[in-house]
């Protein structure tokens, strides 16, 4: 192997030393007045492009701007589900549910809640969960239930006649632990709370029968 030893300025010297190569290659250096790019050295390009063609690794998520989509999760579900409990919280993660593990501390998560079909004759109030605990809800006020969103369609004891409902919320949650989200609901008198479908649930081909899917999609969005 043969090499092109520089003498620095003052001291030292820079080594151009040529691989073992077969045939000949050509190094074409540009005719301008600039600083040569080191393989492992720490610098900052500039004026620079790349094609998105040319992207085969990965970039770290600490190196993406504010505003930046990090990893995307879903939940989703077409099965559908009831409960009979009326005037009470009833946690819906067994039905709809979506766990992300952020990867920075600051890191924020979009959340989008979207339920095909929620009913119930009396109506009924849902809130977004973080990990069990409510998250997204209304002011205290006297003896008034706080939720995210309410959902009236099948008041005055329609049966058959629903609505489905999304929520979007930006959440913080401070950690790089894996954290689920989901939500919960109640229903104003008794009677079943149907998801997915109506209360009657009936064979037909209306549109009130139609069955729903149901999903929860999570965004870490960088800080």
């Amino acid at each position: 192997m043969s090499s092109v030893v520089i003498s620095g300025d003052t001291s030292g010297a820079i080594t151009l030393a040529a691989p073992a190569v077969a045939g000949t290659n050509t190094l074409s250096l540009p005719a301008v007045t600039d600083t040569l790019v080191g393989l492992a050295a720490t610098q900052t390009l500039t004026n620079k492009s790349i094609a998105a063609t040319q992207l085969t690794g990965t970039i770290a998520a600490a190196r993406l701007p504010a505003g930046s989509v990090l990893q995307v999760v879903q939940g989703t579900t077409t099965t559908t589900t009831t409960y009979s409990s009326a005037q009470t919280w009833t946690s819906m993660s067994s039905f709809l549910s979506a766990s992300i593990t952020p990867t920075s501390i600051s890191s924020k998560i979009l959340i989008f809640l979207q339920l095909g079909k929620i009913h119930n004759i009396n109506g009924v109030i849902i809130k977004l969960t973080r990990g069990g605990s409510e998250i997204f809800i209304g002011d205290a006020a006297g003896s008034r239930p706080r939720s995210t969103i309410s959902n009236v369609s099948g008041f005055n004891g329609d049966t058959n006649h629903c609505d489905g409902l999304n929520v979007s919320y930006l959440d913080s949650p401070s950690t790089t632990s894996s954290t689920t989200y989901s939500f919960d609901a109640y229903s104003e008198g008794s009677g079943t709370t149907a998801f997915n479908r109506s209360i009657t649930d009936a064979d037909n081909n209306q549109e009130y029968s139609s069955r729903t899917a149901s999903s929860i999609i999570l965004m870490e969005i960088a800080a």
